[in-house]
């Protein structure tokens, strides 16, 4: 999994456009039928006809904006799961990964947000790219963990943050497991820092 920094969102305007207007309308729009049909049908069902006719544009737009159903499902993917969200900084280590474990919880565990996640999980494994959304929750595990190592504060690596926190949370609800609430990404946390350090 890339730590990189991710991709711009294909939906995104540039920098030299003007926010708002008739482009974010249409924006709303689209993201908001996508949401809508994979919540009902699932991804794989997903068309751009029938976001097009959803959202009461033309599909001309939404492919010389979106490109395919793969891009246009992770944009909507990207911007309703939020993981562009700041990372925790509380001046403490527990608590950043506290807050950030039920954060990501509460907004893959919606059940909008858990068909989109889906169905943009879905998409990079049968396309073979990388995902945005679990790219980004990467980088605010690497934020939070370089806040820690600023302050001179003991942390686990990235690499065990995201094998003891970031993989059971997605692979617990992805797959409808149980538990699946802000207690066990509590849990998570305290597994993760209470336990004996790994020797280097």
């Amino acid at each position: 999994m890339s730590t990189t920094e991710p991709r711009r969102d294909a939906g995104s305007t540039s920098s030299g456009t003007r926010p708002g207007g008739r482009s974010a309308r249409v924006q709303a729009a689209v993201h908001q039928a996508v949401a809508e049909l994979v919540a009902e049908q699932g991804p794989d069902q997903l068309t751009i006809p029938a976001v097009a006719a959803r959202a009461g544009v033309n599909p001309t737009t939404v492919y010389r904006r979106w490109g395919d159903v793969s891009q246009l499902l992770q944009s909507v993917a990207v911007t309703r799961l939020r993981p562009h969200d700041p990372a925790p900084d509380t001046g403490d280590l527990r608590a950043d990964l506290t807050e950030w474990a039920e954060r990501t919880l509460a907004s893959i565990t919606h059940p909008e947000g858990l068909a989109l996640l889906r169905g943009s999980i879905s998409r990079s494994a049968s396309d073979r790219t990388p995902n945005p959304c679990l790219d980004a929750r990467a980088l605010q595990i690497a934020t939070i963990l370089a806040h820690a190592d600023a302050r001179g504060e003991p942390h686990p690596t990235q690499q065990e943050a995201m094998d003891h926190l970031l993989a059971p949370l997605f692979f617990r609800v992805l797959l409808a497991l149980e538990p699946t609430d802000a207690p066990y990404a509590r849990s998570l946390v305290a597994d993760l820092l209470d336990r004996p350090p790994t020797p280097r």
